[in-house]
């Protein structure tokens, strides 16, 4: 049965690249801001002795209120536009960085860089944004559009992680942080580009699905359940680096700047790599690319410690890594679009991403747990690498053809 879309959707189409260019800048900012991050542990600690389990705890935090916080909030942009959730996620973003200016010890640095920080990203990064983009695109582009906002924090990344050095060597970490909190609040006015109320189809009569019966749908789909467990790994995997890659390399001797470089040539070379895999997204089986994603990650990281950590091996490490980075997340969501359909999108992907933010939850604190625990991060690694195999074997099994619902239609 053909479905056609109520009058805001039609609107909405007439601007496809404006909601896609707003969704992608969106990421930018609140991507590149919070994977600077990880260039805040040592200023901290040595000016207020706030400890790496401490700092790692605070960022694990802000992943875990991100992942619980995130189903609730994709519902919102679902039921009440992707814009309204947006411009207030900015303005807590930036309202959590201005406060994170002025703590003095680890209960300040978890609820502000934790908790608020945590909150504010529900809003403004790839669940809300990818959501309003897709529904704008054509199902034989929508890969694409969410290769172009997941590639948007990427370029965040790239921009900002430098900056945010250069503005602590120059001004320090709490006038950092203000500056962060200015640019944050920017995302206000850019939500205003993504606004408007997801469409309802229009099916001449027949059963339009509810929210209750699409939450059924997806718990009683394995498939669902697998990419859970896929994007937890990735999660793990994003947290640990982005938080103590900069710390494991000062611990090796090496410049301090060279984190921030190694940080920076990740989001790079991302946005080649959300771009590649978005594509992919429209051509080929997306379980099995994201199957390959995961074993080289493996390959990757058994490589990199294999050898003397170089400046050299450091910078190869770091470029292929970008490549690899965020290509999960244009297929995994793609995916779930793919098997569920849009309608409630950010709902379903906001699930799965509850699931990423749990493993950057252990990526970020069980990595300084086992710092401080060993003192060293070879276990973190060694957990990283099984855990990377071990997502590459679940997504192959994974049913992505479209539910009977979809299918009928």
């Amino acid at each position: 049965m053909s479905q056609t879309f109520a009058p805001n959707a039609a609107a909405m189409r007439r601007r496809p690249w404006v909601v896609l260019i707003c969704a992608a800048t969106l990421v930018t900012i609140a991507m590149g801001i919070r994977q600077s991050f990880g260039l805040f542990l040592r200023p901290i600690e040595l000016d207020t002795g706030i400890g790496r389990e401490a700092f790692g705890l605070a960022i694990a935090v802000q992943n875990l209120i991100l992942g619980l916080a995130q189903p609730f909030v994709g519902a919102l942009a679902d039921r009440h536009g992707a814009g309204r959730v947006a411009a207030a996620g900015g303005a807590i973003y930036a309202l959590g960085l201005v406060l994170a200016a002025m703590i003095s010890g680890a209960v300040g640095l978890n609820l502000t860089l934790g908790f608020l920080v945590g909150l504010a990203m529900t809003g403004v990064t790839f669940v809300v944004a990818i959501g309003a983009a897709m529904r704008v695109m054509p199902p034989e582009r929508r890969g694409l559009a969410a290769g172009i906002v997941t590639a948007g924090g990427s370029v965040g990344q790239f921009l900002l992680v430098p900056v945010a050095q250069g503005l602590i060597t120059g001004f320090g970490w709490r006038e950092s942080f203000l500056i962060f909190g200015a640019l944050a609040g920017a995302m206000v006015l850019l939500a205003i580009g993504i606004a408007g109320r997801p469409a309802v189809p229009q099916t001449g009569g027949a059963h339009t699905q509810t929210f209750g019966e699409a939450l059924r749908e997806a718990a009683g789909h394995s498939g669902f359940w697998l990419l859970n467990a896929g994007f937890f790994v990735c999660g793990f995997h994003v947290a640990f680096v982005a938080t103590h890659l900069p710390a494991f390399l000062g611990d090796r001797g090496l410049d301090p700047a060279l984190g921030a470089r190694a940080l920076a040539l990740v989001g790079l070379f991302n946005i080649l790599g959300s771009y590649v895999f978005g594509m992919s997204a429209d051509r080929w089986r997306k379980k099995h690319v994201l199957a390959g994603i995961y074993l080289a990650r493996a390959v990757l990281m058994v490589l990199f410690l294999a050898f003397p950590v170089t400046p050299l091996s450091v910078t190869l490490f770091a470029c292929t890594l970008g490549f690899l980075w965020l290509g999960t997340v244009p297929l995994t969501s793609g995916l779930v679009g793919q098997i569920f359909g849009v309608r409630y999108m950010s709902t379903l992907f906001g699930i799965v991403f509850l699931s990423h933010q749990l493993g950057s939850f252990f990526g970020a604190w069980g990595a300084g747990y086992a710092y401080n625990a060993t003192g060293s991060y070879d276990l973190a690694w060694q957990i990283s690498i099984a855990i990377a195999v071990l997502a590459a074997l679940l997504h192959w099994p994974i049913r992505d053809a479209p539910v009977s619902r979809l299918r009928a239609a």
